[in-house]
């Protein structure tokens, strides 16, 4: 039986400095929520995980996003927002009874790593630790609270900048805002923390002088990438964040034998499995979850939006956007296409402009569209789903398909050409 694991997300803030109506939780990075990123990965620890996110800028919003995407994920309103101690307290009632370890983290941070969270949950577990810390290393710390250790190598306090003597600001270790508490012991805490400051609020970061105060033991962990632990607080920081969270999976992919043309304008989500000897052109631009076969070239200037399938030797062309869509082996979708909610065979080929009209905007159904093995499909074409185009069928050029193609059947729905001599002619009054 895998051991319990809470986990309490920190999403109340409005993020003014986003500037944005939306919950600062809720933008994204590759079609996903900073939370949602936060959410996933502490969900893939090896443990049996229950989340409490504690909401209040736009809680109806987040509630909302919660309960449509992660069911076990429970929202708790923190009515005021009164400091990060006053936000881990609105939590406190979900976890009447429980004895186990609790996780905090922030609901801003996408860029954690499943691995370094359960990196410091084994050192917490095998440290006997009471309270551990996740901080790590700056060069230049400005800005973040510094880890005060004594000889003994424990935590005995966080101090912030502004504070900070100094001699403290010369320290390079500092608070990420991340905590593993053991709950039994430390859940007191957070019905003791004093406001008895200039912000009047009640610091999470109190309860590490709380904890040496009931002679706790309070332990801290470095992790390695200083990068994991970026917060999100602006735009910009937004961008920064999506451009280390690119880079470092293209790295990944190429190490495991992708090659990719050009990173620099290549954004592909670290959801994307792609697989050896493929070949990833400039500008292509991929979110959600996807699975690339191997040998396949995609691009330049490929748009690929989530749940798509592609198998071996296929190939996706310049201003092609694919969209919940499973395209079989040995298939070219080459340029200037749509191909969204469809299922393409095998040695099929789509010509240039071939779109699936894949939407009723009265009923708001999505249909699917079915092309079958060694199909072919004129330049031009319009495939109004439901569909289907049966096996070595051709679909003439510059024809709306809204009926099924039989195999092996000539498909053609545009008029008869027409010619009309001396036309231009007549228009200028020279006949």
């Amino acid at each position: 039986m895998k051991r319990q694991l809470k986990a309490i997300i920190l999403g109340a803030g409005r993020g003014t400095r986003m500037k944005s109506s939306l919950p600062k939780v809720l933008h994204q990075i590759f079609s996903k929520t900073l939370i949602g990123w936060v959410i996933d990965a502490i969900s893939a620890l090896p443990y049996e995980t229950e989340n409490i996110a504690v909401i209040g800028h736009g809680a109806s919003e987040v509630e909302e996003y919660l309960n449509n995407n992660y069911k076990y994920t429970k929202a708790v309103l923190q009515q005021k927002q009164l400091g990060t101690g006053h936000a881990v307290a609105q939590a406190v009632p979900l976890l009447h009874g429980y004895c186990g370890d609790v996780l905090i983290v922030c609901g801003d941070t996408p860029l954690i790593k499943t691995r370094t969270l359960n990196n410091l949950i084994n050192y917490h577990l095998d440290n006997n630790s009471d309270l551990t810390v996740m901080t790590t290393m700056f060069d230049d710390p400005t800005g973040y609270g510094r880890i005060i250790r004594n000889t003994s190598d424990e935590i005995v306090a966080i101090v912030e900048q502004k504070d900070a003597t100094e001699e403290q600001q010369e320290i390079k270790e500092v608070n990420t805002g991340i905590y593993l508490l053991n709950w039994n012991k430390l859940k007191s805490a957070f019905s003791e923390l004093k406001n008895d400051n200039s912000q009047c609020e009640y610091y999470l970061t109190d309860i590490v002088k709380w904890a040496r105060y009931a002679q706790l033991r309070v332990l801290g962990y470095v992790a390695k990438d200083n990068l994991e632990t970026y917060g999100i607080n602006s735009r910009k920081n937004l961008a920064t964040a999506s451009k280390i969270m690119k880079d470092r999976y293209l790295e990944e992919l190429m190490e495991n034998g992708v090659t990719i043309i050009d990173p620099d304008t290549t954004f592909i989500s670290p959801e994307t499995k792609i697989s050896s000897d493929t070949i990833i052109y400039p500008n292509t631009f991929i979110t959600g979850k996807n699975k690339i076969a191997s040998n396949c070239k995609i691009g330049p200037m490929t748009h690929i939006r989530g749940n798509c399938i592609i198998e071996e030797y296929s190939k996706i062309g310049n201003f092609v956007e694919l969209k919940n869509a499973h395209i079989a082996k040995n298939t070219n979708v080459c340029h200037l296409t749509y191909i969204g909610d469809a299922d393409i065979g095998s040695h099929v080929n789509i010509g240039a402009g071939t779109i699936c009209a894949n939407y009723n905007s009265i009923t708001k159904e999505k249909n699917r569209t079915t092309v079958k093995d060694n199909a072919s499909i004129g330049s031009n074409s319009v495939l109004v789903a439901p569909v289907e185009i049966g096996k070595n069928a051709f679909v003439a050029a510059m024809s709306c398909v809204t009926k099924n193609v039989s195999p092996n059947s000539l498909a053609i729905t545009r008029g008869q050409q027409k010619e009309i001599k001396d036309w231009v002619k007549t228009k200028k009054g020279e006949k």
